[in-house]
């Protein structure tokens, strides 16, 4: 007997339900950009204070720079319960090789250590950009970045961030001369390199909302770490 899908009182009311979907997102980026330079005998790196996610700003205090040793400082930005974690975990294993050897870690040896320490993570990787700086054995400045499985790079100037993508290109031209004409490439004496950070911060605020407010920068030589904080603007 045929079934029809009408009877006398119209046809009949049939629902097909949709299958529910559940997303599961861990990940947030609460912005900032650093930018690191390294020269002959020094290094600096500096990162933006603002902390936000999407249209809200959480503090425009709020410090990306984590001193590792007298010679070795990590910027950080992108997911911000990530960067805590990530560098309780890393200066928790400063202090053991300080401990067991009786002195701190070289800079290229940290470098390292951080990137086995993102690589154990790759299949839930830290959403962290990341940026180290600082000097090596001989005295010279270096500057090592990753991706957030660890890959890592030596450069002597680097941007990473929210902004990365806008103070990169500066830091080409201005630092490593790129798409210039009869100029010879020579290092860049302290001062300089400090004020190309500074202008380039101050562009990528008027061009990036998750950059902003101010920048702290840490200037690392043989004598120490010397800190500096320059204002930026604040909407």
């Amino acid at each position: 007997m045929a079934v029809s899908l009408f009877d006398i009182n119209g046809p009949k009311d049939y629902h097909v339900q949709v299958p529910s979907e559940r997303h599961f997102q861990p990940y947030a980026d609460n912005g900032g950009s650093v930018v690191a330079v390294a020269g002959d005998d020094y290094a600096i790196i500096a990162a933006d204070t603002r902390l936000s996610a999407g249209f809200s700003i959480y503090t425009r205090d709020q410090s990306k720079l984590f001193r590792l040793s007298d010679k070795t400082v990590l910027g950080c930005s992108g997911c911000w319960c990530d960067t805590l974690t990530l560098t309780r975990v890393l200066e928790a294993r400063m202090q053991m090789y300080l401990y067991e050897h009786q002195k701190p870690m070289p800079t290229p040896a940290v470098a390292q250590m951080l990137s086995t320490m993102l690589y154990y993570k790759r299949f839930f990787p830290y959403y962290v950009s990341n940026i180290l700086a600082g000097l090596d054995a001989d005295g010279k400045g270096c500057v090592f970045s990753y991706d957030p499985v660890g890959h890592c790079e030596r450069a002597n100037f680097r941007a990473g961030g929210s902004a990365g993508a806008l103070l990169q290109p500066l830091l080409d031209n201005q630092i490593g001369f790129k798409n210039m004409e009869n100029v010879t490439p020579a290092p860049v004496p302290i001062e300089r390199a400090l004020c190309i950070v500074k202008d380039g911060f101050i562009a990528a605020a008027e061009r990036d909302i998750y950059t902003g407010d101010g920048i702290y920068i840490n200037i690392i030589t043989k004598d120490g770490i010397k800190e500096e904080k320059f204002s930026l603007r604040r909407d």
